[in-house]
């Protein structure tokens, strides 16, 4: 027989015997609560594949993984029921594949580094860090890409003209075989610094400096693409999707069991 006790910490004003009613609102507070990370993982997954096919885009992911009980006090809960987790996003820099264009303007870094850009006009980031090389002229002659941000050179924005330009492996270049800049190509030893900025650009804290790319070469007439496999994607989306319907049915049994038990509670009164 199930004695009703007091008052449970949930609030709900039902406690009993042996625990099985605060047994099954936990059961249920842990299924929703490890439903909402698949939440993310989708929101996520569906940005990484909507981006499959822009140049130098980089595919994010989250780290899951429930805290021990000794760090779980430390951790501020958003709520009374949400099982601290940690679901830290986290970005893959990982090199593209490149494809060969032909296209003069269009460059692509082999190896560590990122193009250097100027920041948008009255912009309160800074500078602006890409492996996006899809470049273009503007009407002053500047080398600037598809959003109008002029490419960075060791001595400020590049300036071509209307002549042809050629870039050498290391950054050089030139036009109508005179040369007329270096592009600047810089790393960052610790990427945790940079925050993504549109479709395929980040941007650094004040105070985080940048070091020379080692090791990076120039190829002139290819585009990096995303690091994006298509298939893994769709297939993380499908995993996320099936441990989201498993909590659902998990509440929904437990739901199911704890109307039950009610039910017997009832009887008891009577």
């Amino acid at each position: 027989m199930i004695i009703p006790a007091a008052c449970d910490t949930y609030g709900t004003g039902l406690a009993y015997s042996g625990g099985g009613g605060i047994g099954m609102l936990k059961g249920i507070y842990k299924a929703a609560s490890g439903m909402i990370p698949r939440l993310k993982q989708q929101e996520i997954t569906a940005n990484n594949i909507a981006n499959a096919s822009t140049p130098g885009f980089k595919r994010d992911a989250v780290f899951l993984h429930e805290l021990d009980a000794a760090t779980k006090a430390m951790v501020p809960r958003q709520s009374d029921w949400q099982t601290p987790m940690i679901d830290q996003v986290y970005t893959d820099y990982g090199q593209g594949s490149f494809e060969r264009t032909d296209d003069m303007l269009n460059l692509a870094i082999e190896g560590p580094g990122f193009f250097v850009l100027e920041p948008p006009e009255g912009g309160q980031q800074g500078m602006i860090y890409t492996r996006n090389g899809a470049f273009s002229v503007n009407e002053e002659g500047y080398l600037v890409n598809s959003d109008g941000l002029r490419v960075m050179g060791d001595g400020g924005p590049i300036e071509v003209g209307s002549g042809a330009v050629n870039i050498g492996e290391q950054g050089e270049v030139s036009v109508d075989a005179g040369v007329v800049g270096q592009l600047q190509v810089v790393d960052f030893p610790d990427k945790s610094a940079l925050a993504k900025v549109g479709n395929s650009g980040f941007t650094a804290d004040d105070g985080v400096e940048t070091v020379p790319a080692t090791g990076a070469s120039i190829k002139q007439g290819f585009l990096e693409q995303s690091n994006i496999n298509v298939i893994k994607e769709m297939v993380g989306m499908i995993v996320a999707l099936r441990q989201f319907e498993t909590g659902s049915r998990m509440i929904q049994s437990q739901d199911e069991s704890l109307s039950v038990l009610l039910n017997e509670v009832a009887k008891t009164r009577m």
